[in-house]
């Protein structure tokens, strides 16, 4: 049993650090830490430890860890998408008052929108500032409200054109 585990460690810090595509590119890794596992035990693994393969945004594919927010940081900094489960933000409604967009959240949900924003660093948004339930966006100087929708739609499910 130990040795299970301490595979499952092994194939965990793998997956955080390395962008892998494919059980054989993981079988691979393994073997390089002197881990030696067949395909059917090493999708056994994976499938103990939730992981998932998700579509990235140039059309590749990726193994996830579930609520790894190392890895959904090195996404939102390098400009990928970052899979979104229903309701993962709370999102209420959005409106603007000149360069501010306050974005209504359901409560608590707030300052994780805010965090991943602010991670992403945007052209379109100077910061962000979260209170339980509502997110202030500053707008950059000449950003349009239409461009700061298609900004942050990345992170809500807005229509670009709704009010």
């Amino acid at each position: 049993m130990k040795n299970k585990r301490n595979r499952l460690q092994v194939v965990l810090d793998l997956l955080q650090h390395h962008q892998v595509s494919s059980q054989q590119e993981l079988v691979n890794l393994l073997a390089e830490q002197d881990i030696h596992v067949t395909q059917a035990t090493l999708s056994r693994d994976l499938r103990s430890l939730r992981v998932t393969k998700i579509a990235t945004d140039n059309g590749s594919f990726m193994y996830i860890i579930p609520n790894n927010n190392d890895l959904h940081d090195s996404l939102l900094m390098s400009g990928q998408s970052v899979p979104k489960t229903a309701h993962q933000y709370g999102f209420v409604s959005i409106e603007f008052s000149e360069n501010i967009a306050v974005i209504k959240t359901r409560n608590g949900y707030a300052t994780g929108l805010a965090y991943d924003i602010d991670m992403s660093k945007m052209p379109e948004i100077l910061g962000t500032i979260a209170g339980a339930d509502t997110v202030f966006a500053i707008l950059r100087e000449g950003v349009t409200h239409e461009e700061a929708r298609l900004a942050l739609h990345r992170f809500i499910e807005i229509n670009p054109i709704d009010s």
